[in-house]
């Protein structure tokens, strides 16, 4: 089954559906979201792609991310996507969106409006090795010097979340 992403404005306005690859062949603007997971230690859950991802395979990146599905909400496709990669559900809460637009290496490029969202968990994952290769646990200043020292380890994506919006998700206070 192909997949599909939902084709946006700047503003979040939806345009139309489109194959997933072909959306990435032509740069297209699509809605997308990433999912940060945090502990009670403050340490933020990292994914290494799985070795056969379509592109930046074994880089390491948030918890997890992907596209909406049509009718889906936001959270509703974080919390889905969080238990198909990571094998586990939380409560997820949406902090900011952004823009960004990244090109790879192999002709696709990411062109997303990339909702951002934060949650808690305190378990061990059970990950899905077709998606996932391994997971850590790192404080975000540790993940930050890590970035600096190796960025051609980490994902286009997590770089530039982090560079331009670290402190919306360092100072985020979680929902009791």
């Amino acid at each position: 089954m192909k997949e599909h992403v939902i084709l946006v404005d700047e503003l979040d306005n939806e345009l139309g559906i489109m194959e997933k690859i072909e959306a990435h062949e032509k740069a297209l603007l699509h809605r997308a979201f990433s999912v940060f997971i945090f502990n009670d230690n403050d340490e933020l859950m990292l994914q290494q792609r799985a070795k056969c991802k379509y592109h930046s395979p074994l880089l390491w990146t948030n918890t997890c991310c992907s596209h909406q599905r049509k009718g889906e909400s936001n959270l509703e496709a974080g919390v889905r996507r969080l238990h198909e990669e990571m094998g586990f559900t939380c409560d997820l809460e949406e902090v900011f969106s952004f823009v960004y637009k990244a090109p790879f290496d192999n002709g696709l490029t990411e062109h997303e409006l990339d909702h951002v969202m934060i949650g808690r968990y305190n378990d061990e994952p059970k990950v899905n090795k077709e998606e996932v290769e391994s997971y850590k646990w790192m404080t975000l200043e540790q993940v930050k010097l890590d970035i600096a020292n190796n960025p051609a380890n980490y994902t286009a994506w997590f770089k530039i979340i982090f560079d331009k919006s670290y402190d919306k998700i360092a100072n985020f206070n979680f929902s009791k």
